[in-house]
């Protein structure tokens, strides 16, 4: 097949965040889905990206990438969840659409990550873009998306491997590894005091690349050790998330949640012996139960049941072991109301207890107060939505942000829950632990 990584077409927008060439989301969209033999394609997905500005959301070889830009929606504040999904809905009433496949991820989507905090500087966007290809299991197809007209042919080539970031050195963020263990007592007296159950504080760390960073280097690295994972790319934000929001397909939504870590050693045996030791751990059980509470409290008004296992099982990743629940619900069906759309479910979901705490507005209250960053969108919804509403958003966590005026910068970030048995001394070692997927990912060996 021949190449067509060319951005968005036409000229180049005033609109206000929009990226050259690019729309505002309400226009009205005309696209073309097609079956392509998967083995057309190549195994790796990631392989189709464009040295900068592709989107990604893969997982064990499935999922979507994507190129060009047709339209974009940029929201900040307390709104940018309600905006952004309205938007998305208007444009997905008035779109054109011939699909050939019909299987979740065909027709248009629109890739989207959003801020972590309502009052984040960092904008919230949800970006179509011009040519998306896809696989799920056995079937394949490529998505053609233009504004107002037919979309041309929808072709797509390997393209060259990623270069290397070179030597990459770090800094500190924020705060330094004292002040963020300080912080975490601070958290600990917070709890004990009875003001909150449980808080996430996060940490981050400044990375510099020798050589300008091509994102493809990260992802490839972090689909290959992470293949359990979402590996992303949206936006300038790009990571391996473990951790499910929720995926919404015809009336059902799972979720996946992630809270209670221990550190692997990389002894097998060991690593055993940890796993056992982790699904016995009060400290870690408790807070996993508060981010189960949390997501169950929150898909109550929308789902009419809920499937949610006794107990969670371990999960096993390179660099850690996490407890997990794997929740199932049914969308409540009302024959004169639209069901939400996955991201109207994201909006309601977030912020989870596995990424603020509980109660939810205290955490987050202490988390503006102590962390001394603003997160962006690291811990905010990341994923895409399709033209009928469905889709798949997890958390970006395992992530770092690119800064779009240096090609050689980008802050990495990790976060742990904290409870009222947590020993900063400990938390920092899991913070370490979590930040080794991004750190590995940028490694030249």
């Amino acid at each position: 097949m021949s190449p067509d990584h060319a951005s968005a077409a036409g000229a180049p927008s005033t609109h206000p965040g929009l990226a050259p060439g690019s729309l505002p989301l309400s226009v009205p969209l005309v696209s073309r889905t097609v079956p392509v033999d998967p083995a057309s394609l190549p195994a790796d997905l990631l392989d189709l990206l464009p040295a900068q500005g592709g989107l990604a959301w893969v997982r064990r070889g499935d999922g979507l990438v994507a190129w060009g830009e047709v339209a974009r929606t940029t929201t900040t504040g307390p709104e940018r969840f309600v905006v952004a999904e309205r938007a998305w809905r208007t444009t997905a009433a008035h779109a054109v659409v011939r699909d050939e496949v019909r299987v979740p991820g065909t027709g248009p989507v629109a890739f989207g990550t959003f801020a972590f905090a309502a009052g984040s500087a960092a904008a919230s966007t949800l970006v179509v873009p011009r040519v998306v290809v896809g696989r799920r299991g056995r079937t394949a197809w490529i998505t053609t998306i233009d504004a107002g007209g037919a979309p041309g042919p929808g072709r797509v080539q390997v393209t060259p491997p990623p270069s290397s970031p070179g030597e990459v050195t770090y800094a500190e963020g924020a705060l330094d590894p004292a002040g963020w263990q300080d912080a975490v007592a601070r958290a600990v007296q917070e709890i004990r005091a009875g003001r909150m159950e449980k808080v996430v504080l996060a940490r981050d760390v400044v990375a510099r690349t020798a050589e300008p960073l091509d994102p493809r280097w990260v992802l490839h690295r972090l689909a290959a050790d992470y293949p359990s994972c979402w590996t992303f790319a949206v936006d300038g934000i790009l990571g391996a998330t473990p951790e499910l929001l929720l995926r919404s397909e015809k009336g059902l939504v799972t979720s996946r949640v992630l809270a209670g870590t221990i550190r692997r050693t990389g002894d097998d045996d060991a690593d055993l012996a940890r796993a056992a030791i982790l699904a016995h751990s009060s400290k870690d059980l408790e807070e996993h139960e508060y981010a189960v509470e949390s997501l169950l409290r929150a898909l109550e008004p929308f789902c009419s049941s809920t499937n949610v296992p006794e107990t969670p099982f371990v999960l096993h990743l390179p660099n850690v072991l996490h407890l997990a629940t794997d929740v199932a619900a049914v969308l409540a069906t009302d024959g004169d109301v639209a069901p939400p759309t996955s991201l109207a479910l994201a909006a309601a979901l977030h912020p989870t207890a596995a990424v603020a705490g509980t109660p939810t507005e205290a955490a987050c209250d202490l988390i503006e107060r102590v962390e001394g960053m603003d997160r962006g969108r690291y811990a905010g919804p990341v994923g895409w939505v399709g033209v009928d509403g469905d889709g798949e958003w997890g958390i970006a966590l395992r992530s770092a942000e690119l800064d779009p005026a240096d090609p050689h910068r980008l802050r990495l970030f990790a976060g742990c829950g904290i409870v009222a048995a947590s020993a900063p001394a400990a938390e920092l070692a899991e913070s370490e632990a979590k930040l080794e997927p991004m750190r590995h990912a940028l490694a030249t060996d």
